[in-house]
């Protein structure tokens, strides 16, 4: 047989097989066209499993008389028009193939109106012959689209079907996917003409635990821990179970990538990366996640039901989803202070939060308990709201209004925003007259209040501060200022760091050099409060110290390893000093109030940096230099 182009009626028919796979391969395509016409309630009715009518009704922004035609032609789509749109997609839809194929395989029948048009108007498609008839109809602004007879003319296809219940419960399973993506979007489903779910429109973050309830269930709710995560144009946010929502299957696995579902391997193999300690070999995690990214990082059109995608940095996204996972979970295994009826703290093993505060002293070398909340589980609205909003980098601890920490920040802060005052001690802000144990914690290394670098009055990115200096300005390097604070935080005191247990603990494989070093020199690791036990040539990290907890550990301690191989005697401050200069900086790139931020840390734990700086870390300008240079004469 000889090479000719097949007739655009197969040609349709073939797409067909790709994108219509069953009834819910209908309904996904139909419902995410309405999305994208912008729209705020979709009702979705089904007959007979969808074997018989699918309709979907929208009050999206409708298409036009005039463009009806096109859009049950192939390859139209008024969603991109070039090779840069395609890089960069951000719509549900943008092949143009779906209505061609479904109208192809069905009578379908499709009646719009703008907000421009008096009167909507009806096109209509059968089968093979795909000849489109328009002519007026009475219709609101918006769509609405009806698929009757599905595999009518595709016996083959339609015999393969399977039972009306089974078909509707696919269905189902695609409306709560795009429930659980669309909280803006009131979506109602009914089944041979009764109401089966109705998802109320929460735009509101708050809102957000009422939908989630209502499709995950309330057993999900109650073990939810809220996760909130960001890393350059990376972002993830949503919910993952701790283990005890564990199931044997995986049908409370939810993950989306810029608001399109997903099931992505590498997605689902970085959360089970995650769980791999805390869960069963035949218990799957329960999770909704949100994946947010530069579209130009993601290729979605890899899979003709959009279904997977490719990352350009793939090991990137992957580690990233592994450490936020990772780190919410370990973040809600680590216990809580007992607090008795009158707020006082009950004598109990003492948890040291992960950020210090700001102007106290070094918490470091002397650890002093904070009254903390663990991560947040999902029972609040407020809990909720945190969810859906961006937020920093690296999640902190949540502390109460009333507590020390708000107050010595805020005082710090209105002291750094005043205009710097030279050669003269900065005035020492006064944490609260209660109790007194902490005042005399806080005593002995305020001594640092004496130096100050001065306001900082902007970051050129991505670590260069301009900062008020000696009647004049300067530029300060925060990398090589944060690298001097860590170091002055790993110095141990004489009792060593107190090592904070991993929820999931870090197996290596160390050849008999690094395992030889590593029990040579046990001592000085638990000095560091390292955590390190050592069987043949095999390591489990159980603990580290609090400087080190948000690093990534995988790397730092072999390399630390590797460096202790190499020396038979090493003091704790050269070891801290090695350790400082191999931490990941905590921003990479970095704003106002983190330069702030940091530079009061500095202050406290530095002070000899103000006072002698060394070199890298300061650079002044010569103002009166640049000034003539702008003097006219």
């Amino acid at each position: 047989m000889p090479i000719q182009i097949l007739p655009p009626q197969l040609a349709n028919q073939i797409a067909a097989g790709e994108v219509v796979e069953r009834p819910a391969s209908v309904v996904k395509e139909l419902v995410e066209n309405s999305l994208d016409a912008g729209a705020t309630r979709i009702d979705i009715d089904i007959e007979r499993g969808g074997a018989k009518l699918i309709r979907v009704r929208d009050n999206g922004c409708g298409i036009g008389k005039d463009d009806l035609v096109l859009a049950l032609a192939r390859h139209a789509t008024s969603k991109i028009s070039s090779l840069e749109d395609l890089e960069a997609i951000l719509s549900m839809g943008f092949r143009g193939e779906a209505l061609a194929s479904i109208s192809s395989v069905s009578r379908l029948m499709l009646t719009s109106r703008t907000a421009e048009q008096n009167e909507a108007w009806q096109a209509y498609a059968e089968g093979r012959d795909m000849a489109v008839t328009i002519k007026p109809a009475a219709h609101p602004v918006g769509s609405t689209l009806e698929v009757l007879d599905l595999f009518y003319n595709t016996p083959a296809r339609r015999k393969f079907m399977r039972t009306e219940k089974t078909e509707f419960g696919h269905i189902d399973e695609v409306v709560r996917r795009i429930a659980l993506a669309r909280f803006d979007v009131a979506i109602n489903l009914s089944h041979n003409g009764k109401l089966m779910r109705q998802y109320r429109a929460a735009p509101d973050p708050s809102q957000h635990e009422r939908r989630l309830a209502s499709i995950c269930g309330p057993a999900f709710l109650q073990h939810a821990l809220a996760i909130s995560w960001q890393h350059g144009d990376l972002t993830i946010r949503g919910w993952v179970a701790d283990p005890a929502a564990s199931r044997t299957l995986s049908e409370m696995q939810y993950c989306y990538v810029n608001n399109r579902m997903m099931r992505d391997r590498l997605i689902n193999h970085a959360i089970r990366q995650a769980y791999q300690d805390l869960l069963k070999d035949d218990q799957q995690p329960a999770y909704v996640l949100y994946l947010d990214i530069d579209p130009h990082q993601v290729d979605v059109n890899v899979h003709p039901a959009k279904h997977e995608v490719r990352f350009h940095q793939a090991r990137l996204v992957h580690d990233f989803i592994y450490q936020a996972v990772t780190t919410v979970l370990q973040q809600a295994a680590t216990p809580t202070l007992n607090i008795n009826e009158d707020g006082e703290e009950i004598d109990a093993p003492r948890w040291q939060p992960e950020n210090r505060v700001a102007a106290g002293g070094n918490k470091y070398a002397q650890p002093e308990p904070a009254k903390t909340a663990p991560v947040a589980r999902v029972s609040s609205p407020e809990r909720a709201a945190m969810a859906a909003r961006p937020v920093a980098r690296e999640p902190a601890p949540t502390y109460n209004a009333g507590q020390p920490y708000q107050k010595q920040q805020g005082e710090l802060y209105r002291q750094l925003v005043q205009p710097a005052v030279v050669n003269k001690p900065a005035a020492v802000s006064q944490p609260p007259a209660s109790p007194a144990p902490r005042q005399r914690l806080n005593d002995e290394p305020l001594h640092g209040d004496n130096y100050s670098f001065g306001r900082v009055l902007t970051v050129f990115p991505p670590c260069y501060a301009l900062i008020e200096y000696k009647q004049g300005v300067a530029l300060l390097e925060l990398r090589v200022a944060e690298r001097w604070l860590k170091q002055a935080q790993l110095n141990p005191p004489a009792e060593g760091l107190r090592p904070q247990p991993l929820l999931i603990p870090l197996k290596l494989t160390l050849d008999k050099n690094e395992a030889a070093a590593c029990q040579r020199h046990q001592k000085l690791l638990v000095t560091m409060g390292i955590e390190l036990a050592v069987e043949h040539e095999k390591a489990t990290l159980r603990a580290v110290s609090l400087p080190l907890r948000q690093q990534n550990l995988q790397k730092l301690i072999p390399e630390l390893l590797g460096y202790l191989s190499q020396h038979e005697e090493i003091s704790p401050d050269a070891l801290a000093t090695w350790i400082s200069r191999h931490l990941g900086s905590e921003h990479e790139v970095w704003n106002v109030s983190q330069a702030i931020q940091l530079l009061a840390d500095v202050e406290r734990l530095c002070p000899q940096l103000v006072k002698s700086p060394p070199t890298g870390l300061l650079q002044p300008i010569d103002i009166k230099a640049a000034l003539a240079t702008l003097k006219h004469e």
